[in-house]
């Protein structure tokens, strides 16, 4: 059975992936002009705000029950900085859609969406740094299976 732990494990390392290979073709637009890295950069952008907002609902499920005890100080950092990581992706999409099909492609508005698109990656990393410090450092969502040493081999 797939608990909301192991989904949002599932479906966090998309966003991520997403997000940073937009980022990549974005700044790869500004250098050869392609129109082809400049749509690929949108298009993964929008997913990547999709993968991001089903990850925030997914961690937030996974994250019920744990608001109290050790883990509280460490959840609360990690949960707001995807909060402020889920907005800044939905932000920064929204307005590459404005530059994308209003065709409102102002030198100006480019450089905003780029900086904006610069902090999401920024945001996005340091969501992922505390969730993996939340696992790797403080074992949260991890179930201990300790193996069965009552084989009917041992005497």
């Amino acid at each position: 059975m797939i608990s909301s732990t192991h989904l949002h494990a599932m479906v966090v390392h998309f966003p991520i992936a997403l997000l940073m290979v937009a980022f990549l073709f974005e700044v790869t637009s500004y250098f050869y002009k392609k129109e082809f890295f400049r749509q690929s950069a949108f298009y993964l952008l929008v997913l990547g705000m999709l993968g991001t907002v089903v990850s925030y609902l997914a961690g937030n499920a996974a994250g019920e029950g744990m608001e109290e005890g050790p883990l509280n100080k460490a959840m609360e950092l990690h949960e707001q900085a995807a909060t402020i990581s889920l907005w800044l992706t939905i932000i920064t999409a929204l307005l590459y859609g404005v530059i994308y099909f209003l065709k409102f492609n102002k030198g100006w508005l480019r450089i905003i969406g780029f900086l904006l698109f610069t902090g999401v990656i920024g945001s996005i990393a340091r969501t992922g740094y505390l969730g993996g410090q939340l696992v790797y450092k403080h074992g949260a969502g991890v179930e201990l299976a300790l193996p069965d040493f009552s084989s009917p081999d041992e005497k």
